[in-house]
């Protein structure tokens, strides 16, 4: 039982693989082998290494949140979200801002891609709300948008939900509120976790581990905590057994 729910909670950390380089990333792994947590790949990562990358943390037995935030007219993300289906992804994400109907076209392109090869699975797709790097001053005096980060965190939840997506990436001080609007089992993806005693680094609205637990997260999002730190797997597992406390 003690084993199974670390493994549980293993599966819903996601380890930021935020490396320019694959030799970078390759060793992270080795350092990690036998954790059965998420790999997230960015854009850094994947526009140099490409999609064998992927294939290669799939054939390790790595669950793939990649992570490329696509925001364009609805058939392009349709198209991209096929092909990132193909792929094998298990997760990938959306702009919400891109509005409802790119979300309903990138749900249909993964439907295509698993309709036409009953060997995919069907990914979970993630739209984005509001980045964690992004304060209310921002939002509002840069980005153009009134009110509150949480209220529009919400509103773009209602609207992923709507158009039939998994979740959403939200701050970890967001989860709750998703809950309440969209239900428990709609997911959150937070990044903006840090451990206690780590730096905030250029994250804004952040909460440690346990707090996000408490809070509600499904999966939990850990760059520099873990990639940065000397002993990567043992970061990884203090982080897993916070979870499992909380």
């Amino acid at each position: 039982m003690v084993h199974e729910l670390k493994d549980n909670m293993a599966q819903r950390l996601m380890v930021a693989l935020d490396y320019p380089e694959v030799a970078q990333a390759k060793l992270l792994m080795e350092k990690l082998e036998g954790i059965p947590c998420y790999m997230k790949v960015g854009m850094q990562l994947f526009y140099a290494a490409g999609p064998e990358f992927i294939r290669e943390l799939k054939s390790r037995g790595y669950s793939v949140f990649l992570d490329v935030k696509m925001h364009d007219i609805p058939n392009t993300v349709k198209g991209g979200a096929e092909s990132l289906t193909k792929l094998g992804v298990d997760m990938f994400n959306v702009h919400a801002a891109g509005g409802r109907a790119m979300m309903e076209a990138a749900r249909a392109g993964a439907e295509a891609a698993v309709k036409h090869n009953s060997l995919l699975h069907m990914p979970l797709i993630i739209a984005v709300t509001q980045l964690t790097s992004t304060s209310q001053e921002v939002m509002n005096g840069e980005i153009g948008i009134s009110g509150s980060v949480g209220d529009t965190v919400v509103r773009y939840a209602k609207l992923a939900a709507e158009a039939g997506l998994d979740g959403v990436v939200a701050s970890p001080q967001e989860s709750a509120a998703v809950a309440a609007a969209c239900g428990p089992s709609f997911r959150t993806v937070t990044p903006g976790i840090r451990p206690a005693g780590s730096s905030l680094d250029d994250q804004s609205r952040v909460m440690t581990p346990g707090q996000a637990i408490r809070q509600g997260s499904h999966y939990l999002v850990v760059g520099r905590p873990v990639t940065a730190a000397p002993d990567p797997r043992q970061a990884a597992l203090t982080i897993i057994e916070e979870m499992i406390q909380a």
